[in-house]
């Protein structure tokens, strides 16, 4: 199934070149894909991982004023909770794909499940894009661009070594040598009734 983990790359990176069009967090990105398809929440992920790399950017403006700053530090939590539910919805499509998979007496369990091994991989088509254009910049210098450089050929071989490495764990699931096993979250301090700061405010 490497063909899917490169499937998936190739929407990602298509994600986040779609934002790059007008290159701006409030700006809406539309979802070419129909709605309901793995294709649709898979760009949607990218989506919401451009943004965020582009908001934890402007938050880090040692001009910015204190309160847009926590209103952009708010808003990435908004982000990483939309994040984690998106992955979720990812690997609900992986416990229903391989539900009649029966499990070989020596199944074993992964240390990550596909969903998450996929979000390292959105991100990484994120870091790529970016890397690349600090190879390009022509107001740097040329010892910063050889710098980036070297860094893009080691994020080249990652994404060749993730998208194998998803392709060989969604085999090894479908054939039963591992196990399609999931933690659901469990996020503290999003939860009034969990976060002691929260509910102490009641």
């Amino acid at each position: 199934m490497t063909e899917f983990a490169r499937h998936a790359y190739k929407i990602f990176e298509e994600a986040t070149k779609a934002y790059h069009v007008t290159d701006h967090v409030d700006a809406r990105i539309p979802n070419p894909y129909t709605e309901g398809t793995i294709e649709h929440t898979l760009f949607q992920k990218n989506v919401i991982d451009v943004v965020q790399w582009h908001l934890e950017d402007i938050v880090r403006d040692p001009a910015i004023d204190p309160a847009e700053a926590l209103e952009i530090k708010r808003r990435i939590d908004r982000s990483n909770q939309e994040r984690t539910d998106m992955v979720e919805q990812l690997d609900s499509y992986f416990l229903e794909k391989f539900s009649a998979v029966k499990l070989l007496p020596d199944a074993t369990l992964n240390t990550e499940s596909p969903a998450w091994a996929l979000d390292r991989l959105s991100i990484l088509a994120v870091k790529i894009f970016h890397m690349e254009v600090e190879t390009l910049r022509a107001d740097a210098s040329e010892a910063h661009r050889a710098k980036c450089a070297a860094k893009l050929a080691v994020l080249l071989e990652q994404r060749t070594d993730l998208t194998t490495a998803i392709g060989q764990l969604l085999d090894d699931m479908e054939a039963g040598r591992k196990m399609m096993k999931v933690y659901r979250q469990m996020k503290m301090y999003n939860d009034p009734s969990t976060n002691p700061v929260l509910y102490a405010n009641k």
